[in-house]
């Protein structure tokens, strides 16, 4: 089996999508998966949560011009079996410079595809910006699936609705015709409200098994350990988000080794209303509401 190529994309901000990007990530190394983290937002907030230093031409942005090697962007995080290729903050002008490249949607999946070829890794993560804009086109086009992470409140259903009409616009425009949902994962979840309930019902209602049992808990310590640049499991081992994430982590694999399913529809309906040496640098499950108790506190 090659290389799973897995974009984490919303296009609303806010919604815990680098958080789970860096989570799940970790979770999955410790395990002893090895993976590469691509932080493909200009914002730098995968980069700076795991401790990475940042700085001019260290990005992708010269790959996906054509003007450099992927490979020799990848560093190593404190995370064993865990690499990253950071960001920088003059990554906002691919935008603009791919946009300009002829087959501008497949610059980074032919970047991408040397590295790929290398075999390194299980499973590469790209986390995109939080927009549908050239970056995040990019990395659909050249993804395997796609993560969703959502947050737990009355605007998720509305978004899913339109990144899940471009997700038909890539297949249908003949970009990537195989991409598809990986999965659906709900966070930032407060068991005290009873909308927060409501509206994991309501995504597992449309998405089925696409939508991840577990569900993140909204946690204190969890907003904290970005700042520290560390995912949870190093920031608080024993803390609620880090076990929802271990969970997430091992129904994440527990998915990738079952057979495919039949995929559901897309979406709900529109609401009415030879690489060079890689350098060193510097929980609970929370299933559906109607199927057992919330576990997991908040901090």
């Amino acid at each position: 089996m090659g290389t799973r190529v897995i974009a984490f994309a919303n296009q609303k901000g806010g919604v815990g999508k680098t958080t789970t990007a860096i989570n799940l990530a970790a979770c999955l190394a410790e395990r002893g998966r090895k993976l590469l983290l691509i932080d493909l937002d200009p914002q730098t907030n995968t980069t700076s949560g795991l401790g990475v230093e940042t700085g001019p031409g260290k990005s992708v942005y010269g790959a996906l011009l054509g003007e450099d090697r992927l490979e020799s962007k990848i560093v190593r995080t404190k995370v064993k079996h865990l690499d990253l290729i950071p960001s920088e903050l003059d990554l906002a002008g691919a935008e603009v410079d791919v946009a300009r490249a002829e087959h501008y949607l497949h610059c980074f999946k032919k970047a991408l595809l040397p590295l790929l070829a290398l075999n390194r890794y299980e499973y590469v993560f790209v986390d995109c910006p939080p927009s549908l804009g050239i970056l995040t086109m990019n990395a659909m086009t050249a993804a395997d699936g796609l993560l969703i992470p959502i947050q737990c409140e009355y605007f998720a259903l509305e978004g899913l609705s339109v990144i899940s009409r471009l997700i038909r616009k890539v297949r249908e425009s003949g970009a990537n015709p195989g991409l598809e949902i990986e999965g659906i994962v709900m966070t930032m979840f407060d068991g005290r409200t009873r909308l927060a309930a409501q509206v994991v019902e309501e995504v597992r209602k449309h998405f089925g098994d696409k939508v991840f049992h577990t569900v993140i808990p909204r946690t204190i310590r969890l907003s904290e350990a970005p700042s520290f640049g560390q995912p949870i499991i190093q920031y608080d081992a024993r803390s609620p988000g880090a076990e929802a994430y271990r969970a997430l982590a091992r129904e994440y694999l527990k998915r990738q080794a079952a057979p495919p399913a039949v995929p559901p529809p897309a979406g709900p309906p529109a609401p009415e209303s030879a690489p060079a040496p890689i350098p060193e640098a510097g929980a609970s499950t929370v299933p559906a509401p109607d199927e057992t108790e919330v576990a997991g506190k908040q901090d």
